[in-house]
């Protein structure tokens, strides 16, 4: 019987973690869980976000038993399982023992334009919203706690050249390569949180990674302070990512 490899996608918002999200689970070989750790990151935060009390009411809250679920097999049997995380869910107190278990990719995008899209969402935003800061220690602490470099990838690059950054990604986490990586059907998902409806609209669209284009949303002037905390976290990884 094969062993499950796990593979976790960390990611802030309004990124491309979603349709990454879409595009391993269009391999047939693989299943996926939507930010298993929003649930407990709400309940311990009390940050009124979008859709709060239903999501409280639909997922786990537990998080020790999320982070055993994380490392364990995936839900229906599936030779990969692919999580899509948010880095600014993994407060002090959530464990991170597991993180061993699993293969890494930390997913980056200019704090600018998070920024101006979260906040065209929310209508605030803060550094601890866009996870920016967490996503860099979570990046050193992963790679000392599995003696591993895992590979930083920027969401302009995919949508760039989709077919040339995922076979180098899959190379890199040494997984095959599978062409139904690059199109998916449109449409909702079970597997989606019970968030989409807030946020997936454009993703619900979506059948493949679509070109790059500039941001519509006007970063506003409150916004800046967020961009600045962050810039420093980001080069770092930027300065990291994977190239082809």
């Amino acid at each position: 019987m094969n062993e499950t490899i796990r593979i976790c996608l960390w990611s802030g918002p309004r990124n491309i973690s979603t349709a990454t999200m879409r595009s391993f689970e269009n391999r047939p070989d693989c299943s996926v869980w939507d930010e298993p750790f929003y649930g407990p990151y709400l309940a311990k935060t009390g940050l009124d976000h979008p859709g709060r009390e239903t999501i409280l009411a639909a997922v786990p809250l537990d998080a020790n038993e999320i982070a055993a679920r994380c490392a364990g097999d995936a839900p229906d049997g599936s030779i990969l399982f692919f999580q899509k995380h948010m880095c600014q869910h993994m407060l002090d107190d959530i464990p991170r023992d597991w993180m061993v278990a699993c293969r890494h990719i930390f997913l980056i995008r200019d704090p600018a334009e998070v920024c101006a899209s979260f906040a065209a969402t929310t209508g605030t935003v803060t550094a601890e919203d866009i996870g920016q800061i967490r996503q860099s220690e979570l990046y050193e602490d992963i790679c000392e706690r599995s003696r591993h470099v895992w590979p930083v990838i920027e969401g302009r690059d995919v949508l760039s050249d989709p077919e040339a950054m995922l076979r180098a990604l899959c190379n890199v986490i040494d997984i095959p390569f599978d062409d139904h990586m690059l199109n998916w059907p449109a449409g909702k998902r079970e597997t989606d949180g019970v968030w989409a409806p807030w946020w997936y609209d454009r993703v619900e669209a979506s059948t493949g990674f679509e070109k790059p284009r500039r941001s519509p949303h006007i970063l506003p002037e409150a916004a800046k302070a967020a961009v600045e905390e962050s810039r420093p976290h980001y080069e770092k990884l930027r300065n990291r990512k994977l190239k082809v």
